[in-house]
């Protein structure tokens, strides 16, 4: 009688709740042209895949790695407990389908009840008109002109700092970790620009939405998490309220600042700092505009955009700056194409480093450096900053492959695996190769967002995706011209527990600037 008491009535009720969900309640197996869809490695009885969710998410990739190589191009069934029955896809002809359908494929029921004590009714949980409007609002932020004043005044500005800070770091021969540098410059152009506040990459809300996005990463891969997370959730919940509190602040501070803006907009100059003024919170303006009093509504949708374009374009250049410091190779031909294109301006790499409030990174761009951008693609493609996507089906529907998929059905596909095919990419997938994304005159080459959905796709392609290339290609080619970066830690670099890809443990380095930059 003692197994019955305690702790064995609650895993015997627990079993006895799967065997029921399992047996009674799931959809039957998912089928393709009639037939059942294969299993992947590991799926066990009752459980299904649910223990492999479990492990850490360094093992998690490897086991997509794995079903990818097994099952090339074919789409599989993945089950696990308390979820709707899945499908994952590796073939682009079925994520184009997806991408295309946006109607069919929502974020669903599933993924907001996991993600919305994080997101809210914010845009990357939202569907319909409602995601319709703020995406709009997005749009109108990153105008030509706006993005112009990004690449040509604040970018050059704020990267200026960081290369001052840089210096100092060096002169006193301390660690530096380039992870934070990379998100102080995204936080303070965010800040700026997005909502006309000033923001660092270690204030109180940077870490509680870092811890925050990790715990709701734990959702998604903890069936059970709705049983454990009230006895081990202390501090997301701390977190969440330390985010909503920055949200309301964001909210406040907008609106106080938007009448006196209204009144002094006709006063402002054309000089390169009123320049900035006048798009200094013109994302906010525009979420206050469209959602009006709803304050709720519109810290959500901030909250959101910061995220978007903050967090995964400085864990991109990460990802990048760790390539480069094991590829010397790479590294020297970045700053040959950067001192070529320097010398065909007629511009000395003195009058670069010259500016009293920054660099002159503006001259840097994707279409003049396009080595440079391929390093970026080639990083982004073997360290996606969004390594999984989930869709759930709003209606039935079947796939170019023939899979049918039940309504409520749920579509994985995991980028990170995706983009280590040696179907899409060749033999040496693995390996990081930027040249894959040059054609033989040097010019970049084009990838559909099937082929590589690192900015995801259809019309949910990422708002921020040219700000992050202009931005990626300015920040890459700064860096790599003025320093030398040195490892300071062993072995191999991995992610943490997080929705996005942020390094665990930074990036540590010493720094050496190169003061004879043709060395």
């Amino acid at each position: 009688m003692g197994l019955l008491e305690g702790s064995g009535l609650f895993w015997l009720g627990l079993i006895g709740t799967l065997l029921c969900y399992q047996f009674v309640l799931r959809t039957p197996s998912i089928r393709q042209n009639g037939i059942a869809l294969r299993k992947p490695p590991n799926t066990l009885p009752l459980v299904g895949n649910g223990i492999l969710f479990l492990q850490a998410r360094q093992k998690l990739f490897s086991w997509f790695v794995k079903c990818e190589r097994q099952f090339g191009y074919e789409t599989f069934q993945i089950s696990v407990p308390t979820l709707p029955p899945g499908v994952v896809v590796n073939d682009p002809k079925n994520l184009e389908y997806v991408f295309k359908h946006e109607s069919i494929f929502g974020k669903g029921d599933f993924f907001k009840r996991l993600s919305w004590d994080l997101f809210g009714n914010g845009i990357i949980n939202s569907d319909g008109e409602l995601w319709k409007v703020q995406r709009k609002a997005g749009l109108a932020f990153l105008n030509n002109s706006n993005l112009r004043v990004l690449t040509d005044v604040a970018l050059p500005q704020y990267l200026g700092h960081s290369v001052k800070y840089l210096r100092e770091q060096a002169s006193r021969d301390n660690v530096v970790d380039l992870q934070t540098v990379f998100h102080e410059i995204t936080s303070q152009l965010m800040g700026k620009m997005a909502y006309d506040m000033e923001m660092h990459a270690d204030d109180d809300f940077t870490l509680a939405f870092d811890y925050a996005s990790g715990a709701t990463t734990e959702r998604f891969q903890n069936p059970l998490w709705f049983i454990t997370e009230p006895f081990t959730g202390s501090r997301f919940r701390k977190s969440l309220a330390t985010i909503r509190t920055f949200g309301n602040r964001i909210v406040e501070t907008a609106a106080t600042k938007h009448h006196k803006q209204a009144q002094e907009a006709a006063t402002i100059s054309d000089s390169s700092i009123d320049r900035l003024d006048r798009v200094s919170g013109s994302l906010i303006q525009s979420l206050l505009d469209v959602f009006g009093d709803n304050q709720q509504l519109v810290s959500d949708s901030a909250l959101n955009f910061l995220s978007a374009g903050r967090d995964t374009v400085a864990q991109g250049l990460t990802w990048s700056m760790y390539l480069l410091m094991q590829h010397s190779s790479v590294t020297d031909k970045i700053r040959s194409e950067v001192q070529k294109l320097l010398e065909t301006r007629g511009e000395s790499l003195e009058e670069f480093n010259g500016k009293s409030d920054g660099v002159n990174s503006a001259v840097f761009t994707p279409t003049s450096l396009p080595y440079t951008m391929a390093v970026f693609y080639e990083a982004l493609r073997l360290y996606p900053p969004i390594p999984f996507e989930i869709k759930q089906c709003e209606k039935a529907t079947t796939l170019p492959d023939g899979t049918y998929l039940p309504k409520k059905s749920i579509v994985f596909w995991c980028t990170w695996a995706m983009n280590r095919s040696k179907i899409s990419w060749g033999e040496d997938a693995d390996a990081f190769r930027p040249e894959r994304w040059l054609t033989e005159d040097g010019k970049l080459i084009t990838k559909s967002a099937a082929e590589f959905p690192v900015f995801n796709g259809g019309s949910r392609l990422c708002l921020g995706k040219r700000m992050a290339e202009l931005l990626a290609v300015q920040v890459i080619a700064t860096m790599v011209l003025l320093f030398d970066f040195v490892p300071a830690y062993e072995g191999e670099r991995v992610s943490k527990s997080s929705l996005t890809l942020p390094m665990e443990g930074g990036l540590p380095c010493l720094v050496k600037p190169r003061e004879n930059y043709q060395g």
